[in-house]
Order: C-alpha cells, then sequence, then structure tokens
C-alpha cells in the first residue's frame, strides 16, 4: 500500500511542471485583460464569517460550505463564491463613494461537492470583475464585453454566452401565490429543461392559464434575439416587458463593438444563486459540459451589508478554461528562457557571476555541477541552450544539439532573443 501522505484529498489535485505554468500564462492574460478595461484589483480573504455565505443572502447552501470555528466560537468558511466577499469588503471600504467601481480579484474559491460530483473539483481558481455602482444597460454590455475579450485572448475562437433575464421569471411568478419551497423546485425544473417535470409541477398549481402556459414555454425559450419577441408575446405584464425590453436593448449595444455574434439568449436559464436581479451570464465552449463563465446583475446584494448599490459582474472558472483550451488542441504558449549552466571543479565562482548576469538580463538559469549527471535536462522542453563553463566557455544549442565554443559577450547576443 503507498504511503497515504502522499495523496490529496478527495476533491482537490496538485498542479504542476508545464500546467502550472501555463496557468499562470493564462491568469496573466486575464489579468492584463481586466486591467485594459480600467478594473482594479481587490483582495478578500480566504475565509469569512459564515454569515458572508447565508440562506438570506442567497448564496451557496450551508451543507456545501467547509465549516470551522476561531477561538472565539465564531463559525468561520471557506468563501464558495468571491462575489460576496467583494460585496462585504465594497461596502465597507466604499460606503459613501457614488462615482461607478470597477474591481477584478483572482482567488481559489471551496465548495464541498460530495466526493467531486461529475468530476468537479472542490477547490478552483476563479477570475473575476464587478462594475458595481451603475444601474444602467452599458454597465451590463461592458461586462459581456470584457467576457467575450478574455475568451479569445485567452486563445478560444468558438464559444456562447447565454443571456438570460431572472426578473422576466420573478414579475410573472410574483403574479402568482407560490411557497419560497416551490419557486425553488420551479427554478430548478426550468433552468434543467425539464419540460414533463415542470408540467407535472404546475397541473399541481392553481395559477392563471397563461401563466402556466408562459412557464411551460420558458425551458424552450432560447436562441437567437428572435426569442425576445417571442416573449414579449406572451404576457402583458408592464415588469416582465421591461425586462425583455432591456435584453434588446443589450444587445443592439453589444452590436456597437460588433461581439454579437457571440450572444445568444435563454430565459429558462435561472441562477441557484438567489442573489441575482436581472441578467444572467453562462458562457460555453466545446469539450465541456459546464459553463467556463458564470455571472449576472445584482443590484440588492449590496444592500445587505448596509450599501446601496446597484452591481453586474462575472467569474471566469481558470480550471476549466485550461481543460476546454486542452480538448480544443489550443496551446497555452509559454516562454522558454530557461538555460542550463554547467560548472567544473574550479568553476564555480565564475559560473555564480556569469548566472547572476544572466538573470539580471531576463534569462531563467539553472546552475549545475559537472560531475553530476544531467542527462534528464536533455529532453526538457523549456530547457533552450546548456552553457558549459569548463576551461573555457561552451554552447549546446538542446533543440539541435549542436556545440561550440563562445566568449561571454558573445553568449549573451545569442541568448539574447530568448530573454523574458
Amino acid at each position: 500500500m503507498g504511503n497515504i501522505l502522499l495523496h490529496t484529498p478527495e476533491g482537490v489535485r496538485d498542479i504542476y511542471n508545464s500546467e502550472c505554468k501555463k496557468k499562470q500564462v493564462l491568469k496573466s492574460v486575464l489579468y492584463s485583460t481586466m486591467e485594459s478595461y480600467g478594473y482594479d484589483e481587490i483582495q478578500t480573504p480566504t475565509f469569512e464569517f459564515f454569515d458572508i455565505f447565508s440562506r438570506e443572502i442567497g448564496t451557496t447552501p450551508s451543507k456545501d460550505l467547509y465549516k470551522f470555528f476561531d477561538k472565539d466560537g465564531e463559525t468561520l468558511v471557506l468563501r464558495p463564491d468571491m462575489t460576496p466577499s467583494v460585496a462585504r469588503c465594497v461596502a465597507k471600504y466604499y460606503m459613501d463613494e457614488k462615482k461607478p467601481l470597477r474591481f477584478f480579484y483572482l482567488g481559489n474559491t471551496f465548495v464541498n461537492n460530495h466526493g467531486s460530483y461529475q468530476g468537479r473539483l472542490n477547490e478552483t481558481t476563479q477570475i473575476g470583475a464587478e462594475f458595481m455602482g451603475d444601474p444602467g444597460v452599458e454597465a451590463e454590455v461592458e461586462i459581456v464585453a470584457l467576457i467575450c475579450d478574455c475568451l479569445k485572448k485567452s486563445g478560444l475562437t468558438e464559444f456562447q454566452i447565454s443571456i438570460g433575464q431572472v426578473d422576466f421569471f420573478k414579475s410573472i411568478l410574483d403574479s402568482c401565490s407560490i411557497e419560497p419551497e416551490d419557486e425553488a423546485g420551479l427554478r430548478e425544473l426550468i433552468s434543467k429543461k425539464n419540460f414533463f417535470g415542470v408540467e407535472e409541477f404546475l397541473e399541481e398549481k392553481h395559477f392563471p392559464d397563461n401563466v402556466k402556459e408562459i412557464f411551460k414555454r420558458l425551458p424552450n425559450m432560447f436562441g437567437t434575439v428572435d426569442v425576445l419577441q417571442e416573449a414579449k408575446s406572451l404576457t402583458g405584464d408592464k415588469r416582465a416587458i421591461a425586462a425583455i425590453e432591456r435584453l434588446e436593448q443589450l444587445y443592439d449595444r453589444l452590436c456597437v463593438y460588433g461581439m454579437e455574434k457571440f450572444v445568444s439568449f435563454d430565459l429558462g436559464m435561472l441562477s441557484k444563486y438567489k442573489y441575482y436581479t436581472g441578467i444572467i451570464i453562462k458562457a460555453y465552449t466545446y469539450g465541456l459540459g459546464e459553463p467556463i463563465v458564470t455571472g449576472g446583475r445584482y443590484d440588492r446584494l449590496l444592500s445587505s451589508f448596509g450599501k446601496d448599490c446597484a452591481a453586474v459582474g462575472f467569474v471566469i472558472g481558470i480550471d476549466q478554461l485550461m481543460l476546454a483550451l486542452s480538448r480544443q488542441k489550443i496551446d497555452i504558449p509559454t516562454k522558454k528562457n530557461n538555460v542550463i549552466l554547467q560548472y567544473g571543479r574550479d568553476s564555480y565562482g565564475d559560473a555564480v557571476k556569469l548566472a547572476m548576469r544572466l538573470r539580471d538580463s531576463g534569462i531563467n538559469v539553472k546552475l549545475l555541477d559537472l560531475s553530476i549527471d544531467h542527462c534528464e535536462y536533455n529532453n526538457d522542453p523549456d530547457i533552450s541552450y546548456a552553457i558549459v563553463l569548463d576551461k573555457g566557455c561552451k554552447l549546446v544549442d538542446m533543440t539541435g544539439g549542436d556545440m561550440k565554443k563562445v566568449t561571454e559577450e558573445d553568449l549573451f547576443k545569442i541568448l539574447d532573443g530568448i530573454r523574458g
């Protein structure tokens, strides 16, 4: 039996070698893209008080949280979702701020998926952006445009951003009398596009016939912008119509960005997070059955922390995005600016000085003793050159195996092309 201490708990994994490098590159690309839209980085703690993610706020169920206690007996949780943490932070430090705020963040979230249900990890890395203080449709347009840019710059060429509108569903539902548990059940049936389940549910309820008809059709109301006209024809409810007209405005403005081809609409898409109040966003791509991006508008979440502030945002699952890129054979290029510097018994001092000069010039250097066998580096794709410093200086091209004597200055000229 293997040493149990070598294994990770179920639902988490190690990331190393080229995968770790590629993940860092992808983080950097997404980081730069969000900065280019004027978003500032914000960091929140890995664990928070339990009430930040309470049922009233409408985030992850308590049974799915990793809970523990501090020395005072307060219940703490590892954050399952970044958005409530950011909302709490903004309410604390920007309580009286009136101008719109743009933030992005990067961190790990923790959800107990009960034995990695359907292969889902319990610890995942997310990068997200939040646009706070602007209730207008233009804020939503910017968020969708930013999602498009992030996915394109990650390397994806084929993806779809599906947009729903929870207020359309809520406005129809508010015309009926329904218990919270029944609402949650109906949400789930519609979201999973369980047509027969929706019909069976509605048979037991005394809803008006026109309301039943809308709910029966909701799971199938997805596709191009034309589906919005169909939705408006089903109801005379002013709030429901306003929700659809807002989606039409969103689409018109996305056309200005030239990103309309990446967008579709799904009025049956209803998030499990109760804090969403308007549009809901999910982005999909080939090779993955779950969304790589989730988000939406949550105009009442910050009021839970004492700040009346509209907000809209999204998160990208970096682990899911990397998996999708891998399955689509899309490479994440990493810089191969590594060299190994091998030194003889009498060349250690000169090798250290040369290594320091190389590192200062942006080249990564591994120092190796010539008396030790280092043949495993021969097939390392991240090693571009080997320098042998022993009674002179030799340079070995690791891709072709060519070796030649060089002066130190020639060495820097040759290596100039691989600087980071």
